[in-house]
């Protein structure tokens, strides 16, 4: 019998999945029906899976195996459900998995800064109970220090953060250190940076980049799918797409208001268990953004995303 290999997915490439262990070799693998998944109703394989595979015979410069085993997930990414045809329940489209952290790439300008986008992972991260870095790139075009006006609220709440530039190296080292021997998985919208700044980590070119568009002052996309890359020195990071492609089907209207944790020190004063904060007398939490000490910008973010839920 073959010696059974461990190891992790790094990229899925239609029906192949290449695999490194843990002394870099890389293996192009692929399924067979009598794989073991510890994880039900689920694909079947995802980036960041760990995994036990076979090697088998070669005619190709790279080596290829055989995926016996894929080990249960300690956290996953998750794309919306999808109802498989025939069959009752659901199954989960997992977008990536195990990561340690989720690494959101925000830019000063070019496009601008997006608070509403921020709190939207924030929700999504406490709701997932991940913790959220929050990386603000292109920091060579604020001269005046701008940003930190925007970014204060977030150091209120004792948010990760790392300020970087891309084009001149500012903050990378630090940031380094904060991706060291962890899993990272990288998201943010299209044309703040992220691949630009994945390369940097990574030492060498990965990733196409994409200049931001004049037109629309939006990015063009460059990440379809994900794919993990190791950093020197330990840990990995992952180019996800964007938030809009996790599940968040599990943040509803009722629960939203747990996931603003501010609001948490407040709610066991309202007058209702149930209370919305949005129209009750007696809420603790309207009374708390009236006096101040709950942000009106995280409250106004708060009430947009509440009518952006589905009933």
């Amino acid at each position: 019998m073959k010696e059974t290999l461990s190891g992790v997915v790094t990229r899925v490439t239609g029906a192949s999945y290449i695999v490194e262990t843990a002394d870099g070799l890389k293996v192009r693998c692929r399924t067979v029906p009598s794989t073991v998944s510890e994880n039900e109703g689920a694909n079947l394989v995802a980036v960041g899976d760990r995994v036990g595979f076979r090697l088998k015979v070669s005619e190709t410069d790279m080596a290829e195996g055989v995926i016996t085993r894929v080990e249960k997930r300690c956290t996953a990414l998750v794309r919306r459900r999808e109802v498989r045809r025939n069959r009752s329940k659901e199954k989960e489209q997992v977008i990536v998995a195990n990561i340690d952290q989720l690494v959101l790439i925000t830019s000063f300008d070019d496009p601008p800064f997006n608070s509403r986008l921020v709190d939207r992972y924030l929700v999504f991260a406490e709701s997932e109970k991940l913790p959220l870095l929050i990386v603000v790139n292109k920091i060579d075009l604020d001269e005046d220090g701008m940003v930190e006006e925007d970014l204060e609220v977030y150091r209120q709440l004792d948010c990760n953060i790392c300020l970087v530039s891309a084009e001149d190296g500012r903050g990378i080292e630090e940031l380094r250190e904060l991706l060291h021997d962890r899993m990272s998985a990288f998201s943010g919208h299209s044309g703040v940076g992220k691949s630009t700044i994945i390369n940097l980590l990574v030492g060498r070119e990965e990733l196409r980049t994409a200049e931001t568009s004049c037109k629309t002052g939006k990015g063009v996309h460059t990440t379809t799918s994900s794919a993990m890359f190791s950093l020197p020195g330990g840990g990995y990071v992952i180019d996800t797409p964007g938030i809009r492609e996790f599940n968040l089907s599990g943040i509803t209207r009722e629960n939203l208001r747990f996931y603003y944790t501010e609001f948490l020190r407040y709610m066991p004063e309202c007058a209702f268990s149930s209370c919305s904060h949005t129209v009750e007398p007696g809420c603790a939490v309207i009374a708390a953004v009236e006096s101040e000490s709950i942000a009106p910008e995280r409250y106004e973010s708060y009430l947009a995303l509440l009518d952006s839920l589905e009933e």
